[in-house]
């Protein structure tokens, strides 16, 4: 069989392990590094496979252990709330730390297809809470955890593909939900849909209080306890009330922004312009993913390596008044 035709085969699982993949290491970009080398070792094997075991089975193998050798470590990516205590507003700490450090955005194109009950149930698992909450097991327990409740696989397959025994597996399952729950779950969040007016209109209200500027109006579309955190900086304020001696203060230099929307973990997302320091329109200053509760926002995360992120959804580096 001649390269073409594997890689036919091999192909329509790109996306959906470059899911799996995203979920056990917690980067887009490590992601698809892994779903390349998963590719490359199952086009050298593919004439021993044989058909021994079902295709999308061999691959996700493949894959698990292209993940083990990547995420060796007990944890690996996290949030800046994962790491410190919130800064008060006033006195930022604005240490920047490796972007190795962070759970990083992925494009839901990337990552997500199916038919509308798939996609949903896909976008709650590729949230930012949830996938840094997976960071916090052991390697295998999190591959466990991902097939077993997220892709539905059984105990019996699961153990299969991790060439282990179906108790070893439960064990586990109960064990990753165990530290799950001693490091307080996974923090809950309404779940985002596109075309709940509700939703689109509180998120209209967002993009025109934070393009005008307005903190009043922005402060009036948050929790009480809302968060803002900027990867890669480990700092992170909460709560209304420094969120805007935040944004009159060291944020300040936000205003006058553009927010064009994207598509990012499952939830709303813009791709955030700040006023070009050479005057000519606007230019790249983060992608930035809202978490909505109890419909309000509650977590604003704005991640700020936008030479590697723009790119990454197509954006333009510049944006001019023609535009916008």
């Amino acid at each position: 069989m001649d390269r073409d035709d594997v890689a036919e085969q091999l192909e329509p699982y790109r996306r959906e392990l470059t899911a799996y993949c995203y979920r056990m290491l917690g980067s887009a970009f490590e992601a698809e590094d892994a779903v390349q080398e998963t590719m490359v070792r199952a086009w050298s094997k593919f004439e021993g496979f044989q058909g021994r075991s079902a295709l999308r089975t061999w691959l996700y193998r493949i894959a698990t252990n292209v993940c083990l050798d990547m995420a060796p470590a007990a944890q690996r990516r996290a949030r800046p709330m994962d790491l410190s205590s919130p800064c008060p507003a006033a006195a930022p700490d604005l240490a920047q730390l490796e972007e190795s450090i962070w759970v990083g955005p992925v494009p839901d194109s990337r990552v997500l297809a199916g038919d509308p009950a798939e996609v949903a149930v896909g976008r709650e698992t590729i949230r930012l809470a949830f996938v840094a909450a997976l960071q916090k097991l052991p390697a295998r327990q999190r591959a466990v955890l991902i097939l077993r409740e997220v892709l539905a696989w059984s105990a019996a397959e699961t153990a299969e593909l991790l060439q282990t025994s179906v108790a070893s597996v439960n064990s586990a399952l109960q064990r990753a939900r165990a530290t799950l729950a001693d490091n307080g779950g996974v923090p809950e969040s309404d779940t985002f849909k596109p075309l709940d007016e509700t939703q689109r209109a509180l998120l209209a209200r967002y993009v025109r209080a934070f393009e005008a500027f307005d903190i009043e109006a922005l402060k009036s579309l948050l929790h009480e306890d809302a968060v803002l955190n900027m990867p890669p900086y480990q700092m992170w304020v909460q709560g209304v009330v420094e969120l805007g001696e935040w944004w009159l203060g060291a944020g300040c230099g936000c205003r006058g922004s553009r927010m064009i929307p994207v598509e990012a973990n499952g939830t709303p997302a813009f791709a955030q312009y700040r006023p070009a320091e050479d005057g000519n329109g606007w230019t790249p200053w983060g992608i930035t993913l809202l978490e909505i509760t109890d419909g309000r926002i509650s977590t604003m995360t704005n991640h700020m390596d936008t030479e590697r992120l723009f790119p990454l959804w197509g954006l333009p580096m510049r944006l001019t008044s023609a535009d916008v």
